[in-house]
């Protein structure tokens, strides 16, 4: 394997094997390979085989394995799409509002007052509504596609989803409250697509596999990249669906960020009338790069054009970044999606126990509003690479244009 290093970018190009089969380069933004697990190298390495796969690979500096594709990773396509390279989250995102509140106005007192309240109207983990919500996305999809009934296992799920909706979720999700460089209060929601996201992954990856043998495919099973072509009635219902829990998911954040700002209302008697900046980090569009039209999965990672606006979350309580794109073609337009993974979730719980973890954020004056904190431990900011080292890495992605420091966050 041949290393040639660019500022803070590096190129892999494995070794060609015998029957000729084109090899991509693997461009990584981070300082040398030491930086990179084993096995997220292996999925990159099976990726720059992969016979659909063009012009590249790309590894944001928040990379580290995932299931079949690297989470912070980036593949162009051009006749077809990979349901594990855009992941079992569709449309996972960040939704960001800034408030002409100065966080000085908001007392310790209230800040705990705000928190309790905004728990108890946004269900988290795997809680959800108790009643059916009104979703807009869900009545415009099925009166769009009313022919996507023939997928009934996942149509069953739409009127499931109706109670998921506004809803948290767990693991890395959360609702942060914070403070910008000119000392405003901002709001962040980090969250996706919940069940019905996850099924509709699911449902379209096992059509890939059980149709291997139909479309002729040559990838190894054990890769976990079965593909669906493009231009069949099942790559169109891929995207279909793809999209619209992409729209579910952007929703949600809205109607939690809704929730958020009329608990300030009830609560502080505060009216917060402001824009929402929504971004999302997993999903697959077409796109124009260096002339040609391309398929772009992202998995774990944001769109960074030219002047293009984008948020990266930081861990728990850390800073957090608004940014703007570059537009640098050697990324497809691309940049990490937050500070990436270090130590699994079962590790990090291992090592960091809800005592120390608590303990630090009351250290760093962060509140913390969780139900169940036996696996508090998961999200260790410890867990994660630290968020300034990963803009560095970057600087020909993006540049910061606000940064944000956590003063409460709920967790699921």
């Amino acid at each position: 394997m041949e290393k040639g290093r660019v500022e803070n970018m590096f190129t892999i190009t494995p070794d060609n094997n015998s029957d000729k089969q084109e090899v991509l380069p693997i461009k990584v933004w981070l300082p040398d390979l030491d930086w990179l697990e084993e096995g997220c190298l292996q999925q990159a390495k099976n990726l720059s085989r992969y016979p659909y796969a063009v012009k590249r690979i790309a590894l944001m500096a928040d990379t580290h394995q995932g299931f079949g594709m690297p989470i912070g990773g980036v593949m162009a396509t051009q006749e077809v799409v990979v349901p594990n390279a855009v992941g079992v989250d569709i449309g996972c995102g960040v939704a960001f509002s800034e408030t002409n509140i100065g966080m000085k106005e908001i007392s310790e007192k209230l800040l705990v007052k705000l928190v309790k309240e905004a728990m108890r109207r946004i269900p988290q983990g795997f809680n959800h509504h108790k009643s059916s919500q009104n979703a807009e996305c869900i009545k415009q999809y099925k009166k769009m596609y009313p022919e996507e009934k023939r997928h009934s296992q996942i149509w069953q799920e739409l009127d499931a989803a109706s109670y998921q909706i506004g809803t948290l979720g767990g693991g890395n999700h959360f609702i942060e409250f914070q403070e910008n460089d000119k000392g405003n209060l901002c709001i962040m929601v980090h969250s996706g697509s919940r069940n019905v996201g996850y099924k509709i992954a699911g449902y379209f990856n096992k059509i890939a596999c059980n149709k291997r043998k139909e479309w002729n495919s040559t990838v190894p099973e054990k890769h976990a990249l079965d593909f669906i072509p493009i231009d069949c009635d099942d790559g169109r219902s891929y995207l279909n669906w793809m999209n619209f829990a992409r729209s579910f998911a952007q929703e949600s954040r809205k109607m939690m960020m809704e929730s958020v700002w009329r608990v300030f209302e009830n609560q502080a008697g505060i009216r917060i009338e402001t824009s929402v900046l929504d971004v999302h980090h997993n999903d697959v569009n077409l796109e124009k790069h260096e002339g040609e039209m391309l398929w772009v999965h992202r998995k774990g990672a944001i769109r960074a054009g030219k002047d293009e606006i984008g948020i990266i979350p930081g861990a728990m309580g850390r800073k957090s970044y608004i940014v703007i794109g570059l537009g640098n073609s050697e990324s497809f337009f691309s940049c990490s999606h937050g500070a990436g993974r270090t130590m699994s979730r079962k590790q990090a719980k291992k090592q960091f126990d809800q005592h120390t973890v608590i303990r630090a954020l009351q250290e760093s004056h962060v509140l913390l509003g969780k139900n169940k904190l036996h696996d508090v431990g998961e999200e260790a900011p410890e867990a994660y690479k630290d968020i300034e080292f990963v803009l560095r890495q970057q600087q020909d992605l993006l540049k910061p244009l606000q940064t944000l420091t956590g003063k409460a966050v709920i967790k699921g």
